[in-house]
C-alpha cells in the first residue's frame, strides 16, 4: 500500500514539473546588428599625367609630364560631377616639328588644364567605365618671346572630353585610367592662327571614396 501511494506522489510530481517547464521560453541567440555605412558620395583621387599640345599643320609640340588632382560628388550609380586640376611637374619639352626653331628639352613654361565635368558612368560590380563632359580653360604660360624681353602667356576655354575606366580594389579605394580631349580648335590664342590645334591628357591615378 505504501510502495503504491509513494508511486502516485511521484507521478504526480513529476506531472506537476513538466507542466511548470512548459511554460520556460527557449533562451533567445543575439541578433549580430551590421551597422551601415554610409555613402557621402564624395570623393579626392591624384594621378600622375602625360601633357601635350600639338600643332597638326607644322608637327610642332609641347609636351609634359604632370600631376592632376581631382574632386569629386557622386549623385547615384549613373552620374557625378568632377573637377580636375593638372600642371606640369618640371619643364615642358618643345619639338619644332617642321619649323626653324630649335628643341628643347626642358622649355621654361608652365602647362595647365582647369575643368568641370559632368561623369556618367555604368559598373558592372568593381569595375565601371565612364565619359567626362565638361568646360575648361588649357594655359601655357612664362613663354619665351623673341620680340618681348619677359614673357608671354597663351591660353583657351571650351568644350573638353574624355573615356576612362576605374576598378575598385578596395572598399574606398579605386585605380583610374583616362583619356581627355582638353582642347581642339583653329590657332592657340593667336598662336598658328591657320592651324588645328589639340590638346590630350593621359592620366593614371587612384582615387579614395568617402
Amino acid at each position: 500500500m505504501k510502495y503504491r501511494v509513494s508511486l502516485a506522489v511521484s507521478f504526480l510530481i513529476l506531472g506537476k514539473l513538466s507542466f511548470a517547464g512548459g511554460d520556460i521560453a527557449p533562451a533567445k541567440e543575439p541578433i549580430a546588428v551590421v551597422p551601415v555605412v554610409e555613402d557621402s558620395g564624395i570623393y579626392l583621387g591624384i594621378g600622375a599625367s602625360s601633357m601635350s599640345l600639338d600643332n597638326d599643320l607644322n608637327s610642332e609640340e609641347f609636351s609634359a609630364k604632370g600631376i592632376m588632382i581631382q574632386a569629386g560628388y557622386q549623385f547615384n550609380q549613373y552620374i557625378a560631377i568632377e573637377g580636375r586640376y593638372t600642371i606640369n611637374v618640371g619643364n615642358l619639352e618643345y619639338d619644332h616639328g617642321t619649323t626653324n626653331n630649335p628643341d628643347y628639352s626642358d622649355y621654361p613654361a608652365d602647362f595647365t588644364n582647369l575643368a568641370l565635368y559632368l561623369k556618367p558612368m555604368y559598373s558592372l560590380e568593381n569595375f565601371s567605365i565612364y565619359g567626362l563632359l565638361g568646360y575648361g580653360e588649357v594655359t601655357l604660360t612664362d613663354l619665351p618671346h623673341p620680340n618681348n624681353p619677359g614673357s608671354v602667356e597663351r591660353a583657351e576655354r571650351g568644350f573638353q572630353w574624355g573615356l576612362g575606366a576605374s576598378y575598385k580594389f578596395m572598399n574606398n579605394l579605386s585605380i583610374f585610367i583616362d583619356y581627355t580631349r582638353v582642347y581642339d580648335d583653329k590657332g592657340f590664342d593667336y598662336r598658328a592662327q591657320d592651324a588645328d590645334i589639340t590638346s590630350d591628357l593621359w592620366t593614371l591615378g587612384v582615387s579614395y571614396r568617402f
